[in-house]
């Protein structure tokens, strides 16, 4: 009788993991254990006690990195060029190859876009007295500026289809995204709860994967899916979403997009206890069976026409406060009303409730743990979008798709290395770190003479322009082919429209071979020399 009543009672209890089972809610149930959380959170580089943001910029952008980006548009340029007949005048015969220490400052210019914003690129260097901004002209002129965007370029379309990406549709920008993300994970590894969400570029041009999200603000735009830290929004994974031809892990080919997506994006960090929380459109009870093999707990909100979900769970009507649950094996189901009903599922919390104090009203509501815990720990990839959308890298006007994801995916990496900054003990705000790093890049480039702006040569010119011995005289016709020559010294004043003022003399300096006024100007050219 014995061995006959413990047959029945295990029967039972096989019976209750495979099958949904009603679960009294007067009675208190103890919680489903988490798994042992045996992961290795934390900064994984060596990195000194820093308060310089370029260090932790450094991380993601790396050299590697940068000279990636240089080669391939160089690469571009050079392919453009050899496949058009070009007129002498065109502004593309000004292109000389773009180095490391120009891509920088050019980078600069991006970030500190998101910071003084301007309708139009071209404003940032309006010479107009309410518009000025010289800091852009300082670092780099607008054609130099522009021409690099012109050819700024991630793939090089002489890759043979054995090296180019499995999604034809990102080749122009799949292989920097994986850079980035390999970066994005070998430098710091998450904490325990973590959580996946959706994010939005926002876009407008043609694009035939283009997605319609109405929650976001921008509404259309490239669809990213994401896995962030909950805690500090650190972004460790990212799929870049276009459709039927989205690259997913291999392993979950079988299954549905959402469940596909979340697989991908956890597989490095599968069976090591972590907790993941997602909103309704990824959370099934086939997800959570799949996680529970691999060791990870799942809890988040469910929708009600979800595949393998008790009938009555969908047609009972719960009133406010009161609520309906379910359990099978580890994972609880759980229908609560407040303002309208809400499903959730969980494989760590049971139907206890918590009491929550509300900021705004000052009264308190009780709720149950898991739509508690759920508020806490799902916003790790709003808390990035929020963030990133103070300062927008990415700008509308941008046409081409893959300059508008890399200027989202730079934003991204400045934001990640804002948050390895403060837990390394950084004390800036978000605005102040982006700055100093703008004013950093400029810094480590400064000396690169490729880089320098000014009418005036700073080498061994400019010794000859001041110790040397220089007389006025006329400008020789049989030469210039004109009586006359700009003035190089007038030319640096700026008139009350804003614009440089340009003045002709009959004067040179034959020895510099300059145009130059007689008085005042001769004299100046010859004896200063921070000109």
């Amino acid at each position: 009788e014995l061995s006959s009543s413990e047959d029945e009672s295990e029967d039972e209890s096989l019976e209750s993991a495979r099958n949904w089972c009603g679960v009294d809610v007067s009675v208190l149930t103890t919680a489903p254990p988490k798994f042992p959380f045996t992961g290795n959170p934390g900064i994984k580089v060596s990195l000194r006690q820093s308060d310089d943001p370029l260090d932790y910029f450094c991380l993601f952008f790396d050299d590697e990195v940068i000279s990636f980006i240089a080669k391939e548009t160089n690469s571009f340029a050079e392919e453009h060029f050899s496949n058009l007949e070009l007129t002498p005048s065109t502004r593309a015969l000004q292109w000389k190859d773009v180095t490391s220490e120009e891509l920088k400052r050019f980078i600069s210019l991006l970030i500190l876009q998101g910071i003084v914003q301007k309708p139009t690129e071209k404003w940032f260097w309006s010479k107009r007295p309410i518009l000025c901004t010289p800091f852009f002209g300082n670092a780099m002129n607008e054609k130099r500026y522009s021409l690099i965007m012109k050819f700024l370029h991630f793939q090089s379309s002489n890759d043979s289809e054995d090296e180019s990406p499995s999604n034809n549709k990102l080749k122009k920008i799949d292989k920097f995204h994986s850079m980035l993300m390999q970066r994005f994970q070998s430098t710091y590894i998450p904490k325990q709860d973590i959580s996946i969400d959706e994010s939005l570029i926002g876009y407008k041009g043609r694009l035939g994967w283009k997605q319609y999200i109405p929650t976001k603000r921008s509404r259309f735009g490239v669809k990213l899916f994401q896995l962030c830290e909950s805690e500090s929004g650190y972004i460790w994974n990212s799929i870049i979403y276009t459709g039927k031809g989205t690259t997913f892990h291999e392993d979950y080919e079988d299954y549905g997009v959402s469940t596909k997506s979340v697989m991908t994006l956890i597989h490095e960090l599968k069976n090591k206890g972590y907790t993941l929380t997602t909103d309704n459109y990824y959370t099934s009870p086939e997800l959570a069976e799949i996680l529970i093999k691999c060791k990870t707990d799942i809890y988040g909100t469910l929708r009600a026409n979800r595949k393998g979900l008790p009938p009555l769970i969908k047609s009972s009507k719960v009133k406010k406060g009161e609520v309906l649950a379910f359990q099978k094996g580890k994972i609880c189901l759980l229908k609560w009303t407040d303002k309208k009903p809400i499903l959730m599922l969980s494989t760590l919390h049971s139907t206890s409730m918590v009491t929550v104090e509300s900021k705004k009203s000052k009264s308190s509501k009780l709720k149950p743990a898991v739509v508690a815990d759920y508020n806490n720990t799902m916003g790790g990839v709003d808390k990035a979008d929020q963030c990133l959308s103070y300062y927008p890298v990415a700008r509308n006007q941008q046409r081409k798709y893959y300059k508008k994801i890399f200027r989202y995916l730079l934003s991204q990496a400045v934001w990640n290395a804002f948050v390895i900054f403060k837990k390394n003990g950084g004390k800036m705000r978000q605005v102040e770190f982006r700055m100093k790093l703008i004013e950093r890049l400029i810094e480590v480039t400064v000396c690169n003479p490729s880089t320098r702006r000014g009418p005036f040569p700073k080498s061994e010119e400019n010794v000859v322009r001041l110790t040397g011995r220089h007389f006025p005289s006329y400008v020789d016709e049989s030469v210039s082919r004109k009586k006359s020559r700009k003035c190089v010294v007038c030319s640096l004043k700026i008139n009350e429209n804003g614009k440089r003022v340009r003045r002709e003399s009959r004067f040179e300096c034959k020895n510099c071979n300059v145009g130059l006024c007689v008085a005042p100007c001769f004299e100046i050219y010859h004896t200063e020399s921070n000109l």
